[in-house]
Parts: structure tokens; C-alpha cells; sequence
């Protein structure tokens, strides 16, 4: 087992060429560079790179970076085999040569684990962007697994022979598939933290990630399911209202069947719009179905308990309907995304690249 460096790349200065000869230099020689449609401009960079040892492949076009490193992957695997440690670098500036070598390493010790090349983003010369970004990938990352990973977004990662299939299968072109991989990633092995250097050059201005478009599509899944409940939560609530008002008084009974109306009405279309733009479900719509029912009767009877019980304390029902539904709400997602519409078999799609020589 040795280590094989990926370096996905997209119209990259000499700053890449400096870290393949300090890799090479550090005893790193088997490198795999993959140009991600880069413009002709760039091609002496590229050819420089193949004369220095480097299996260099390309795509004809810009393919996202979530491609290149499944590009990268696959011809890692054609040249040396799947028994190795592949580790992804940035051809950007951010990896330092030292810090590859530590990460290569530590995945030879942990041959079954991911590990993490894991930045400080307390220092002054962190650009507040990125310092934002992490912490909000973090939170989202806690929130999705319950683990803490103070570095989400590190493209300087150990992958072992274990997660190899999964890695050349995770959804995701561009920069979405790194949280998307580490995400899936969780739930088949543990995570290994290696602290490596901190380097922003310039405010990070060779990073090509684009602050909107990449955003959504890290957080799109979270992001749909928050606008898709907003719509239907205010349709819920407007005719639970609407209800109360027709039944002119509030008792439980009232109060239960002011919330069965309401969800019923919005839980349908909350079933369609998440099953179909949020989780992307491939399984049978029945199954998927008999699933979100239950659960929405769960909420429902829950919903309808709880507004009651705080009734009693004081709390006008529109109020205590807020509250609980605001609390329901993180719970439902849970529960929707790991057992309502979780696919019953991991799709893999194939590679759509491009190679020329």
C-alpha cells in the first residue's frame, strides 16, 4: 500500500508545478493530475506536469471539481491499483507539500479511516468569508451526523481502499460532492484529524468557488426543505386559524380537529414537493408514502397534544402552535431524511469524463 496524489485542476498558475517538485522532493512520486477543461492557455502547466513524472488526464471541459476527483480516482485506480491511500490536494496554493506527506502518512496508520487535513481558521490572515463558510458547513455537518468537524471544506483528504467505491459514487459535480462525500463517508468508517498549515494567499482569489451557485449547491438539500415547509406551514397555520374561527371556541377536541384539517391539506403536497425536490427519493412511491403517513400522523397527534397541554399553562393556542411546530420541524427533517425517504439502495452513476492525451 503507498500513497497516490490526486490533483484535480482547473487553469492553475506555477504555484501547482512548485508543489509537485516539493512533493516528488518529500518521496510523493506517484501523482495523478487532472485538468478539469482549463483553458489552452494553461497547457504548458499541464505539459510541464507530465515531464515531471505526473499521469496527467483531462476532461474537454470544465466538469466541476466534484468530477475531476472521481476522473483522478479512476485513473489512480487503472495505473496503481485500488490498495493504496489516495489523497486529493488543491492545486491552488493552499496544501503544503509537508503537510501532504503528514496526511499521506497518517492514512497508511489508519488504512480504514478518512482522514482530514484540518486548518485553524482563528488566525488574523483567514478571510472572513472562509472563516464564515466553515462554520456554517460545521454547524450544518453537526446537525446532519452529530459529529463535530471543525474543517468540512478541507480538500486535503486521506481516502482509503474501503471508501474508494463510495467515493467514485457520491452525488455531486462541483464542489458540493466534498460534503456530500464526507457526509456519506461518516456512516461507514471514522474521521481522522491532521492539523496542517492555514494558507490564504491574496484573500484566496485562485479559489474557484463561487459563493452563490456552489452555496446552493452544498446546502441544497436543507435549503428546499426549508422553503418547501415555509409554504405549507403557512398554509397550515392560516387554516388552522381559519378553523378556530369556525369552531368559535377552544377545547381540545376543536384544537385536534383544527390541526387534522390543516395538516392534512399542507402534508400532502409537503409529501409530493419533498419526495420528489428535496430528497430525491428513488423508492417506491407507496413505501415512501405508508412511511411519511405515519410520521405525519405522529406530528399531527403530537402537534394537537402539545398545543393543548400548553394551553394550560397559559399559552393562547396560535402562540403554542408556533412553538411546537418550530421544534417539530428540526425533528421531522431528521426523521424525513434518514428514514422516510431514504433510498433503499445507494444509486451509482457513472462517470461522464473525457481523457485525451
Amino acid at each position: 500500500m503507498q500513497p497516490i496524489i490526486i490533483i484535480p485542476a482547473l487553469n492553475p498558475n506555477q504555484k501547482m508545478l512548485q508543489l509537485i517538485d516539493e512533493l516528488i522532493e518529500n518521496g510523493l512520486e506517484h501523482i495523478v493530475v487532472v485538468d478539469d477543461g482549463s483553458s489552452e492557455k494553461y497547457e504548458k502547466v499541464f505539459k510541464d506536469a507530465y515531464e515531471y513524472g505526473c499521469h496527467v488526464v483531462s476532461h474537454e471541459e470544465n466538469l466541476g471539481k466534484g468530477n475531476a476527483v472521481k476522473t483522478g480516482l479512476k485513473e489512480a485506480v487503472k495505473i496503481f491499483g485500488r490498495d493504496n491511500i489516495f489523497v486529493t490536494v488543491d492545486a491552488d496554493g493552499q496544501h503544503l507539500a509537508g503537510d501532504v506527506k503528514k496526511v499521506a502518512r497518517t492514512g497508511l496508520c489508519h488504512p480504514g479511516k478518512l482522514v482530514l487535513g484540518t486548518r485553524d481558521f482563528h488566525g488574523d490572515d483567514v478571510p472572513w468569508k472562509s472563516r464564515l463558510g466553515n462554520r456554517i458547513t460545521s454547524a450544518y455537518f453537526k446537525f446532519e451526523t452529530g459529529i463535530k468537524c471543525r474543517d468540512t471544506q478541507t480538500g486535503l483528504r486521506a481516502i482509503p481502499p474501503l471508501l474508494l467505491e463510495l467515493a467514485l459514487t457520491t452525488e455531486g459535480d462541483r464542489y458540493e460532492y466534498e460534503l456530500n462525500f464526507l457526509l456519506a463517508a461518516v456512516r461507514e468508517t471514522e474521521l481522522v484529524y491532521t492539523d496542517i498549515e492555514t494558507v490564504y494567499e491574496e484573500e484566496n482569489r485562485e479559489s474557484h468557488f463561487h459563493p452563490v451557485k456552489d452555496s446552493y449547491r452544498i446546502y441544497k438539500k436543507p435549503i428546499r426543505y426549508v422553503a418547501i415547509a415555509l409554504g405549507c406551514s403557512l398554509a397550515d397555520y392560516l387554516l388552522f386559524c381559519l378553523m378556530l374561527g369556525i369552531f368559535h371556541f377552544s377545547g381540545f377536541r376543536e384544537i385536534f380537529y383544527a390541526t387534522s384539517i390543516a395538516r392534512i391539506s399542507s402534508g400532502s403536497i409537503n409529501f409530493y414537493l419533498n419526495r420528489k425536490y428535496c430528497f430525491e427519493s428513488h423508492n417506491r412511491v407507496g413505501g415512501d408514502m405508508v412511511r411519511y403517513f405515519e410520521l405525519f400522523a405522529a406530528q399531527m397527534c403530537l402537534s394537537a397534544f402539545m398545543v393543548a397541554v400548553l394551553s394550560k399553562f397559559g399559552i393562547i393556542d396560535q402562540i403554542g402552535k408556533l412553538i411546537v411546530d418550530t421544534i417539530l420541524f428540526f425533528a421531522s427533517y431528521q426523521l424525513q431524511k434518514t428514514w422516510v425517504f431514504k433510498n433503499e439502495e445507494r444509486k451509482g452513476g457513472e462517470m461522464i469524463w473525457e481523457k485525451r492525451r
